[in-house]
């Protein structure tokens, strides 16, 4: 059992999983544009962020890129456990390297796309919340709290709306225990079309200013 639901929720969050590990053997890559809004309680105030996501599976393993292209251009790559930011405003590139976290980090770069059910429940307890529409989707609400505690110190839940038939998010709400929150909404989505290498290979220049953390 993924949590104590009552029976009728139980089953459907059972088909949820199911939906997700039959889309998940299929799933090639998505493409989606996206708005990130992020909230800070202690001050009130929202910043935001665009531009366009994406993710492949590459072997045996998902990777995502994102391309930001508001307020500021930013890239961000993240496979085999290794996180990269460029800024190519200030050439300043961010390199972040998993390591024992690297589990951690994999479910949580990949949340809500291509990932199959099964893994989902491994990692998360999993409260179905219902169904909503979102542009015209049938999408399941699910809310997720991390089995581990070093996510949940990150963020205590996060809710996922997904399109089980197709194992993309549309929408995700990440929430901090300092009540705080990252709003994720994902359009126009492309799934299992081509997408170019090169979206994955971060683009520096040779003056580019390295940090490794």
């Amino acid at each position: 059992m993924a949590t104590a639901l009552p029976a009728a929720a139980q089953d459907e969050l059972h088909k949820v999983l199911s939906q997700m590990d039959a889309a998940s053997a299929k799933f090639k890559s998505a493409q989606a544009d996206f708005v990130w809004t992020d909230f800070e309680a202690a001050v009130q105030q929202s910043e935001e962020q665009s531009g366009t996501i994406y993710f492949e599976r590459n072997g045996g393993e998902l990777r995502m890129a994102a391309e930001i292209s508001k307020p500021q251009a930013k890239q961000l790559v993240y496979s085999q456990g290794k996180g990269e930011l460029y800024e190519p405003g200030i050439d300043h590139l961010t390199v972040i390297n998993a390591g024992q976290n690297r589990a951690e980090a994999d479910s949580f770069s990949t949340l809500g796309f291509g990932g199959s059910g099964t893994e989902l429940e491994k990692n998360w307890t999993i409260t179905f919340q219902g169904r909503e529409k979102i542009d015209g989707v049938d999408t399941a609400k699910l809310d997720l709290v991390s089995k581990q505690a070093s996510m949940r110190n990150t963020y205590s839940h996060i809710t996922l709306w997904l399109d089980p038939t197709e194992d993309v998010s549309l929408k995700q709400q990440a929430f901090t225990p300092s009540g705080d929150y990252h709003i994720a909404v994902y359009t126009n989505r492309k799934i299992n079309q081509k997408i170019p290498a090169a979206v994955f290979t971060v683009k520096t220049t040779k003056k580019t200013t390295v940090v490794n953390r």
